[in-house]
């Protein structure tokens, strides 16, 4: 029986194990790596190839293993994958996949049972690193089921290339629907920006500093069991030369909020008619936490309340990847804080483990 298992073998599902192998877990005995892709990257495999590594978010380093300097121009869906790949070559991780968990059950033994079908990992303790990728979010609007265009989520973009010559609005307040419009605009779509808000944009530095100061805010929410709050309500959209121009030429201005869609297109608040080709929802994602239902480890506040990255309702269950710890760069520190937790636990227990 595998002393932890961690599910997904992205950012943070790698640091935690990577921390764990340092400090005398073995691969395959001890750690079981579980993963839902069909190969390496993480969510970032699904990326579209339009998202350059240059345009892309800051990709962190894995632990003891710099990315380098790969070309910027190159799709960081590739870049990243390879990168992944490689770090679980060098570690011996064996990832298995693809395995899609379906549930996460408390057994009267005291272990954690991981279902995956007919498959079941028994397990001491859980490092849950499934991240957001599975759960896209789409807000209710009236009429999103009258409009005879296409709609489609950041989840399933795949190229601008396919909007040329036509309109398409996009929703949502974020990096990705900046990164959209910039995108579209260039392949010769005309675009329109509706946010609920004014554009949240900060000319702060995204440095450490920055970071640190991010998990702070999203940390007091999980502290006490509050759902977590989309990236951009913590980190503000960066004020960088691209988005500058963006602003200055109107592309990047936007329209206010979305009050209806229609049949040709959608209603604005103030009342403005937009006509549209498409609709791109770029609304964000939302935990992807179902398997661990059976867990009961949410709160009457909707979220599961953390002490550091330990779930308080049962303390064999470790979040990376959720809350302040979406980020790559907080990804990376919350695995290596859950592997401590856990060797710590195992060491309390006598089993030996350089805690």
């Amino acid at each position: 029986m595998p002393r932890v298992v961690v599910l997904g073998a992205g950012q943070a599902g790698l640091s935690a194990a990577a921390h764990l192998v340092r400090r005398g877990l073995t691969p395959g005995d001890d750690l079981v790596v579980l993963d839902a892709n069909d190969g390496p990257g993480g969510a970032w495999r699904h990326r579209w190839d339009d998202l350059t590594l240059g345009r892309a978010h800051r990709v962190a380093d894995l632990p003891g293993f710099p990315l380098g300097e790969p070309d910027p121009d190159e799709p960081a869906s590739a870049v990243v994958s390879r990168y992944y790949g490689a770090f679980e070559e060098r570690l011996g991780l064996a990832v298995v996949r693809p395995v899609r968990v379906d549930a996460v059950t408390a057994e009267p033994d005291g272990t954690l049972a991981v279902r995956a079908g007919e498959h079941v990992w028994a397990t001491r303790f859980l490092v849950n690193a499934t991240g957001t990728w599975d759960r896209p979010f789409w807000p209710a609007y009236p009429g999103r089921d009258l409009f005879a265009g296409r709609q489609l989520h950041t989840h399933d973009f795949v190229t601008a290339a396919e909007f040329a010559g036509r309109h398409v609005v996009v929703v949502g307040g974020g990096t990705s629907a900046v990164q959209f419009l910039l995108l579209l605009d260039a392949a010769g779509a005309a675009t329109t920006w509706v946010t609920r808000r004014p554009p949240n944009w900060t000319d702060r530095a995204f440095d450490d500093a920055w970071g640190r100061d991010v998990e702070a805010t999203v940390s007091a929410r999980t502290s006490a069991g509050l759902p977590t709050l989309s990236v951009v309500a913590a980190t503000g959209l960066p004020l960088t030369s691209d988005y500058r121009h963006g602003i200055e030429s109107g592309l990047l201005v936007s329209a206010g909020p979305l009050r209806a869609l229609t049949r040709d297109g959608i209603l604005l608040a103030d009342g403005r008619a937009v006509r549209a080709d498409a609709v791109l929802w770029a609304t964000g994602f939302r935990p992807s936490l179902g398997h661990l239902a059976p867990l009961g480890l949410r709160e009457p506040g909707g979220g599961v309340r953390l002490d550091g990255v330990r779930a308080v309702r049962d303390p064999r269950v470790f979040l990376v990847g959720y809350g302040a710890s979406a980020s790559t760069l907080g990804a990376t520190r919350a695995g290596r804080e859950a592997a401590r937790g856990v060797l710590a636990a195992l060491a309390e227990a006598g089993e030996g483990v350089r805690a």
